[in-house]
């Protein structure tokens, strides 16, 4: 009988994230899947105020980034869900900026009316709603705007997978073959990640080759109850066997370790 932990062929987990400036947690968390036997790449969010147990205590998941990095948030990811974490990816806030630029901007239905002022970080938010294309600047508001979505943070992260979804339609284009050197450069500069550099760039072909279609999100599923968002076993148990599972074999309940609401 084959073991529980034997691999899938090319099947990669990649944990991205994006740093927030100033307040040393990680805003943004999306496991990504990518598996280019069968040609798909499937990011989940992990909502920031999901419940988690870090150091034996219970903490909302940001915590580990500010407390240990990405090494520490990838082992909390990696017992909760009962999967490995291949490789991190931690974005610094500029590169977003830079990458968006590079693409020539990236046009986006902007969901809601944008507003928000906050003299102390220097925020200032004055987006209106509807298409445009937005430059790097632009876009990162967008990205970090949650005052006026029905739920702050899940709105805020659908608007994230959006817009994600809108980068890559934008940079899987074919003719972006040719700015490879300019991505690898903002990586270079911007990105703090564990991931070598030839495995990248075979990576990159590899989703050129497979197109924005490819590209799907969802996010883990859990219910609010505050401080918390508690996963829903059964829920993401299935979510994980359907998309994010590098193993052969289905995982089982006794395989992953979610803190439960008691």
């Amino acid at each position: 009988r084959r073991s529980h932990l034997e691999r899938k062929p090319d099947f990669y987990t990649i944990l991205v994230s994006g740093a927030d400036d100033g307040n040393g947690n990680s805003d943004t968390n999306i496991l990504v899947a990518v598996d280019t036997a069968n040609g798909s790449i499937y990011g989940v969010s992990i909502p920031r105020d999901t419940k988690a147990t870090i150091n034996g205590k219970s903490r909302k998941i940001n915590y580990a980034f500010g407390s240990g990095g990405m090494e520490l948030l990838s082992q909390v990811v990696t017992d909760q869900l009962g999967i490995p974490v291949d490789y991190t990816v931690l974005v610094n806030l500029q590169g977003f900026v830079a990458l968006v630029d590079a693409v020539g901007g990236v046009t986006f239905n902007v969901p809601i009316d944008m507003h928000y002022e906050d003299p102390y970080q220097d925020l200032y938010i004055h987006i209106p709603k509807g298409v445009q294309t937005l430059s790097g600047a632009d876009a990162l508001k967008v990205v970090r705007f949650r005052e006026g979505y029905a739920s702050q943070d899940i709105g805020r992260m659908e608007t994230q997978q959006n817009f994600l979804k809108a980068v890559a339609k934008q940079l899987l284009k074919v003719d972006n073959l040719g700015k490879i050197d300019r991505f690898v450069k903002i990586f270079h500069t911007y990105v703090d990640t564990d991931l070598p550099l030839n495995n990248l760039a075979w990576l990159g072909k590899e989703a050129i080759g497979m197109g924005a279609e490819a590209v799907a999100f969802s996010t883990l599923p859990g219910e609010w109850h505050s401080p918390y968002i508690y996963l829903d076993q059964d829920a993401v148990l299935e979510l994980i066997n359907q998309h994010l599972n590098p193993y052969v074999e289905d995982r089982v309940p006794e395989d992953l370790h979610i803190p439960s609401r008691s």
